[in-house]
Formats: C-alpha cells, structure tokens, sequence
C-alpha cells in the first residue's frame, strides 16, 4: 500500500518526491442507448418499455445507459427529461447521459444531473463544388487480440483495433467486445458484440453457441429469441438487410 510522503526537507531545500495516492486510467466500456421517438411519454410508452425489458433482461442487466433524443426534438422541458430519468432508474436502469441533444435539452438534461455525450459519428464531409477535400488518411493496420485461455465470469475482453480470438470457453457472465469479428474456439455462453464502432461487415463465430447476448454493429439478439435448434451448435452472426442473422454452420 503506497502512502503520501510528506516533506519533511530542511527549510530553502528541494521538497521530497511525493506518491500520488490514486491513478487516473482510462476504460473502455459498451453502454446501452435509448431512441424516444417524438411522442409523449405516457402510458404507451412506459408499457412499451416494460415489456422490452421482459423480453430482453439479460441485454440491460448491469449495462450503463444514455438517452439518444436525436428522434425527439419535442421533449425539452426539464420536468419532463428529470421524469424520465427518475422512471429508468426505478426500473434499475443505469441512466447517466444524453447525446444527440439540442441545446434546450441539453440544459435540461444537465438540471436532471446528466451529462452530456458526442454521438459518437463522423459528421459528412461537405463535397460540393469549390470545397477542398481533405487527402485521404493512411488506415491503420488491424490490431487483433488473442486470448489462450478461458474467459471466466466477470471478465471483459476488448478489441479496440481490430478483431478478437478467443481458443477456449467463455463464461456465463463474461464480456467479449470488438471493432471487427469475434472468433470463439470453444462454448460461447456470455456476450459477444462485434463491429463495436459500427461496422455492419463485422461477424461473431463460435464452436458452441449458448449466449446470454449477440451483437453486430448494435442490434442485438439474446438468449430469450435464439432458436433452439441452434443452441450448441457451431454458427456465424452477421448482418443481412438490416437484420441479425443466427445461421448454423456445418
């Protein structure tokens, strides 16, 4: 245990070196995003929600979650954001952020004690005429990630720069995210969510498919909507039409 060094050096001497009795570090983590569409928040929408969270529990178990107001221009009085927030949390949802917000809702979402979020896009580039286009930049190399070993419960295993391999199990409870695809050499129980910066190319593989979650660029599908005949069996999960498909291999 590091204990803070006190200066204890004779008056008009160097101070003694310090120890910072903290780190500061950064974290890598998935967070669940919540669209309103431009409606009011009644009746309709808390039992639409309700019945979102039956069919899907394990998808908002322990997951932060932000308000994306992008489809929601309307809802903008501080009464109304606070209200909602309060009903996230009563559900136990993790609410902590907005993003996509106007300049009024973002007042209001601060009031609520929310922070605010970039969405997490590039915004177009402007390619009319007279417009200089920027030189292309050189893409990096992929940065893939090899696991050998078992991924326990509790674990995140994060692929920021490319794809993620894992040769063995993974765990209920545990977390697989990557900005490719996901390769899982053995039985996938936990969550897997591939294409994490939005790559609609991206695919999840595994030898044994038994997951709590899957996901590709976003949409997701869990344990609760997995066709039976695909449990334990190897597959590939990718994106079809703007769907996520869970096809048997083999």
């Amino acid at each position: 245990m590091s204990v803070p060094h006190h200066d204890i050096s004779p008056r008009g001497s160097a101070p003694a070196a310090s120890v910072k009795p903290f780190q500061i570090r950064g974290r890598y983590f998935t967070a669940v995003a919540l669209r309103p569409e431009d409606g009011p928040l009644d009746q309709a929408f808390y039992a639409a929600l309700d019945a979102q969270l039956r069919w899907s529990p394990h998808f908002f178990d322990g997951a932060p979650l932000i308000l994306d107001l992008a489809q929601a221009p309307g809802l903008s009085r501080p009464a109304e954001i606070r209200a909602l927030a309060d009903s996230l949390r009563s559900r136990d949802l993790a609410v902590f952020g907005v993003q996509n917000a106007t300049p009024a809702q973002a007042a209001a979402a601060q009031d609520a004690g929310l922070i605010l979020l970039a969405s997490g896009k590039d915004a177009p580039l402007n390619t009319g005429p007279g417009t200089r286009r920027e030189p292309p930049r050189k893409l990096r190399p992929p940065e893939n990630v090899l696991i050998n070993r078992p991924v326990r419960s509790g674990q995140t295993v994060v692929a920021e720069g490319g794809d993620l391999v894992v040769v063995g199990p993974v765990s209920s409870g545990a977390e697989l995210i990557a900005r490719g695809s996901i390769h899982v050499y053995g039985r996938l129980r936990g969550r897997a969510m591939a294409g994490a910066e939005g790559d609609e190319s991206a695919r999840i593989f595994c030898h044994s498919l038994d997951a709590e979650l899957l996901a590709v660029a976003g949409l997701y599908r869990t344990s609760e909507n997995l066709e039976p005949e695909l449990l334990n069996r190897p597959v590939q999960v990718f994106l079809q039409d703007g769907r996520l498909c869970v096809e048997a291999l083999g």
